[in-house]
C-alpha cells in the first residue's frame, strides 16, 4: 500500500533554484530540464541530490540496488557528467532499472493483481459495482459540499436514523430501479460501499482531484502565501495555507491548498510544515513571491519569525503586513473609547429573559409605528435587530453593534428599568448606573460620532476583505479613508451635532447648551478649567477621536511608502495611466532577479514606451479600474503576447497579498466542520473534508469519472470498474 502511495503521488519535483555547486573547476547544478526526458527522476532539496523513485521502491534482492546505489541510498550529485549518468542508469531493457519500472507499472495496474485473477467478475457485476460506487460519491459530495457529517451515531439496520450518508443514500435510491437493486440490502455484505472506510476514501480521492484542478490552474507560474493558525474545538492548533495565484485568464485567484495540525507555532515548525504542504503538492518555496500573515511575532519577526525565514531561502518572497488584521489594531484602538456599550452589552446581552424583553419591547414599537404611518412596510425592512457583542478579534463587530443601539434604544431602557426594579444584589446597582449613563447628551453624542468614524472604516474594512484585490488599490482605498476622515474633521461637525440633537429629541434625552460652560459630574468645579460645551464635545471629543484614527491609520499603513509599493502603484490604471513612471517601472524589475535577467530589463525599456503609447490609444484601457481590471483585459485583447514582459510585471504585483480574509474564512469553515459532535475527526479527515467544502465551486465541476478512478487506484478494490 505505501508503494502504491507514493507511485500514485509521483515522484518530487519541486520547481526550485538549485544551488550551484563547483565541480571540474565550472559551476554546475541539477538541470529542471532532466524531469521532462527522464519520467522517474526526484529531487531532493534538503540533500541536493536526485534520485530514482522505480528503483527505490523495487530494488533488487541481489546485492545490485536498481543499477546503483547512487540514485537510492546517497542521491546523485554528480552533475557535471548528469545525461550520461542517468542513461546509464536506465541501461538497456532488462536493466535493473527496467525491472524496477515494470514492477511498478504492473502494482498500478489492479487488473493483474492476484485478488483481482483469483476472483474473476462478469461485465454485469462490474457494471453494478460501478452504479453501487457512483451512489456512494454521488452522496459523499452532497454532504461534503454542505459541511453535513457524513457517519450517523448508530448505522446499524436497526437504528432510526443511520445518518447523513446511509439516510441520504436511501433516498438517492428511492424510486431508481437500477440504483436500489443494488445498493445497501441490495448488495454483496462484502462490497457494500458504505464502510467508514470507504467514505474516508472518497473524501479523500474528492479533495485530491481538488488540489489537482488548484495546481493545475496555477501551471509553471508563480505564486503567493496566506497563512495562518488557529485551535479548533478539540483543542489543536491548525495551520491554514492558501495559495494566491493569478489564473490563465487573468483573474486573481486565492485556493486553499490544506490545513494541517502543528504542535507549536515557532516560526520554524511552521515553515517545515509549509514546506511540507507544498512539496506534496509538486510546489516549492522558490516559487513564492508573497507572504500575507498577521502581525504575530513568529510570523512578521523581522529575526527569527516565518517572514525572516523564508526571506532567507528567497529573497523575492515579499512580506505584507494583512491589511484587514492592521485596520482592524486601528478600530480597536478608537473603539476603547467609548466603553459604555460593552458595560451595557455584558448587562443586558448575558440573560436570554433580558433580550427576550428587549425583541418584544421592539416588535411592539414597530407594530405601533407602522399602524401610526412612521414606517414603512415592505419585504427586508423592520428586520430583527440585536446587540452583537463587539471582539477585538471579529472584523466588523464594533460597527454593527452601534450601528444597531440607536435603533432599539428605547427598548434597552425598558430593559433597563427592568432590571434596575426586579433585579437584587450587583445587577441591580449596575443597572442603576448604566441606566444614568446613556440617558445623557454625552451618550447620545459619543455613539453617533462613533457611528461617522467607524462608518468609513467598515466600508474600507470590507473592501479590503475582497479576495480579487490588489495591493495598489488596497492603497488607494487607505488613503480614500484618510481624506474622508479629515473631510468628516473639517465639514461634519454640523451634521454631526443635528443628528445628535434630532436623535435626543425623538428618546426625550437633555439636550446640552453648546454656549454654556461644560460641567464634568462626579469632579470637584473649584480648580476645573472653564470650557464651554462647544469646546468640549468639538475640540476634546471630536476632533481627538477623529485625529487619533487618521493617527492610528498613518502609523499601521506606514509600508504604503516602502519603494517596492510605490513601484507596484505606476501600473494603476486610473486616470488614463496618470501614474506610469517607466523609469520606477524598471526599477521595479529589479526587485524580482529571478523573473528579469539583465537581458530582460534590457528589453522591458522599449517595450513599456510601446507598451503606454498603445493602451493610452485603445479606449478600452484607459476606462479601467485597478491592476486587476488591467490584467483581464490584457488576457482578452492578447497584449499579454505584444507585451510579455510587461503583463510579467502586472501579474507579480497582483501576487503581492493585501488581507488574510481567506484564511480567516477557512477558520469559519473549520468550527462549521469540526463542531464538539465531531471533535474526533482526524487531521487528514479535516484537511480532506475542508479542501471539498470550502472549494465547493471547483467540487461542482469534478468529473466524476476522475474521481472513480482516484479512489480505485488507491489500493486494491474487491470490486472491478
Amino acid at each position: 500500500m505505501v508503494r502504491r502511495y507514493c507511485l500514485q503521488k509521483g515522484p518530487c519535483r519541486p520547481n526550485h533554484n538549485f544551488p550551484t555547486k563547483d565541480v571540474g573547476g565550472r559551476l554546475r547544478s541539477f538541470k529542471a530540464s532532466w524531469y521532462k526526458k527522464y519520467h522517474w527522476l526526484e529531487y531532493s532539496i534538503a540533500k541536493d541530490a536526485a534520485y530514482c523513485l522505480h528503483c527505490f521502491l523495487f530494488r533488487s534482492d541481489d546485492g545490485r540496488k536498481g543499477g546503483g546505489a547512487s540514485f537510492i541510498s546517497t542521491g546523485f550529485k554528480a552533475w557535471n557528467r548528469g545525461d550520461e549518468a542517468l542513461d546509464n542508469h536506465v541501461g538497456f531493457v532488462n536493466s535493473e532499472h527496467n525491472k524496477a519500472v515494470r514492477k511498478c507499472e504492473d502494482l498500478l495496474t489492479q487488473s493483474q493483481s492476484i485478488r483481482v485473477a483469483l476472483c474473476k467478475q462478469s461485465d454485469q457485476v462490474k457494471k453494478d459495482y460501478r452504479i453501487r460506487l457512483q451512489a456512494s460519491i454521488d452522496c459523499i459530495k452532497h454532504c461534503v459540499r454542505q459541511g453535513h457529517a457524513v457517519r450517523g451515531h448508530d448505522e446499524s439496520e436497526s437504528s432510526k436514523n443511520r445518518g447523513n450518508f446511509i439516510e441520504l443514500l436511501k433516498f438517492h435510491a428511492f424510486g431508481r430501479v437500477d440504483v436500489h437493486s443494488v445498493v445497501l440490502e441490495n448488495s454483496p455484505k462484502n462490497l457494500q460501499m458504505t464502510s467508514p472506510d470507504i467514505q474516508k476514501d472518497i473524501v479523500h480521492a474528492i479533495a485530491s482531484e481538488i488540489t489537482k484542478e488548484i495546481i493545475c490552474d496555477i501551471g509553471e507560474d508563480l505564486f503567493s502565501i496566506l497563512v495562518d493558525e488557529a485551535r479548533d474545538t478539540s483543542i489543536k492548533e491548525q495551520m491554514t495555507v492558501v495559495l494566491r495565484y493569478v489564473n490563465q485568464e487573468g483573474y486573481v485567484m486565492e485556493r486553499l491548498l490544506g490545513i494541517a495540525h502543528v504542535s507549536d507555532t515557532k516560526a520554524l515548525t511552521l515553515k517545515m510544515e509549509i514546506e511540507s504542504i507544498l512539496v506534496t503538492s509538486g510546489l516549492s518555496l522558490s516559487r513564492i513571491r508573497g507572504q500575507g500573515y498577521d502581525g504575530a511575532s513568529n510570523m512578521s519577526g523581522e529575526i527569527n519569525g516565518l517572514k525572516a525565514l523564508v526571506l532567507a531561502e528567497n529573497s523575492s518572497a515579499y512580506y505584507v503586513h494583512c491589511f484587514a488584521h492592521q485596520l482592524q489594531l486601528t478600530l480597536v484602538a478608537v473603539a476603547k473609547q467609548h466603553g459604555d456599550i460593552t458595560n451595557l452589552i455584558n448587562l443586558v446581552g448575558g440573560s436570554c429573559k433580558r433580550m427576550d424583553n428587549i425583541r418584544e419591547s421592539q416588535a411592539a414599537k414597530v407594530v405601533e409605528a407602522l399602524c401610526c404611518g412612521e414606517l414603512e412596510t415592505r419585504q427586508g425592512l423592520n428586520q430583527e435587530v440585536g446587540l452583537k457583542r463587539p471582539c477585538d478579534t471579529r472584523w466588523g463587530s464594533h460597527f454593527d453593534t452601534l450601528l444597531n443601539l440607536p435603533v432599539i434604544y428605547s427598548s434597552v431602557i425598558d430593559c433597563l428599568d427592568i432590571i434596575k426594579k426586579e433585579a437584587k444584589g450587583e445587577a441591580k446597582g449596575e443597572a442603576s448606573v448604566t441606566l444614568i449613563c446613556i440617558q445623557s447628551f454625552d451618550f447620545a453624542f459619543i455613539l453617533h460620532m462613533m457611528i461617522k468614524v467607524l462608518a468609513i472604516t467598515n466600508e474600507l474594512s470590507k473592501s479590503l476583505q475582497r479576495k480579487d484585490q490588489d495591493i495598489v488599490n488596497a492603497m488607494q482605498l487607505v488613503r480614500g479613508a484618510k481624506l474622508r476622515l479629515q473631510d468628516l474633521r473639517d465639514k461634519g461637525w454640523e451634521s454631526l451635532l443635528d443628528s445628535v440633537i434630532s436623535f435626543c429629541k425623538k428618546e426625550y434625552l437633555p439636550i446640552s447648551n453648546m454656549d454654556e460652560l461644560y460641567i464634568l459630574s462626579g469632579r470637584p468645579r473649584r480648580n476645573a478649567q472653564q470650557i464651554t460645551n462647544l469646546h468640549h464635545y468639538k475640540v476634546e471629543l471630536f476632533y481627538t477621536v477623529v485625529d487619533m484614527q487618521l493617527q492610528e491609520l498613518n502609523s499601521r499603513f506606514d509600508e504604503v511608502n516602502t519603494e517596492l509599493l510605490c513601484c507596484v502603484a505606476c501600473l494603476n490604471p486610473d486616470d488614463a495611466f496618470a501614474d506610469f513612471d517607466k523609469e520606477k517601472l524598471l526599477k521595479l524589475a529589479t526587485f524580482y532577479p529571478n523573473e528579469f535577467s539583465i537581458d530582460d530589463i534590457l528589453h522591458l525599456d522599449p517595450q513599456l514606451d510601446s507598451y503606454i503609447f498603445d493602451v493610452k490609444m485603445n479606449t478600452r484601457f484607459t476606462k479601467l479600474k485597478g491592476i486587476a481590471e488591467l490584467c483581464r483585459e490584457m488576457v482578452v485583447a492578447k497584449k499579454f503576447r505584444s507585451f510579455p514582459l510587461v503583463y510579467r510585471l502586472v501579474k507579480l504585483a497582483l501576487l503581492l497579498p493585501v488581507a488574510t480574509a481567506s484564511v480567516e474564512r477557512v477558520f469559519s469553515a473549520m468550527n462549521y466542520v469540526k463542531n464538539t459532535l465531531r471533535s474526533r475527526m482526524s487531521d487528514e479527515g479535516l484537511n480532506d473534508f475542508l479542501i471539498g467544502y470550502v472549494e465547493s465551486d471547483i467540487l461542482d465541476r469534478l468529473d466524476d469519472e476522475c474521481i472513480l478512478q482516484t479512489f480505485q487506484d488507491m489500493k486494491t478494490r474487491r470490486g472491478s470498474l
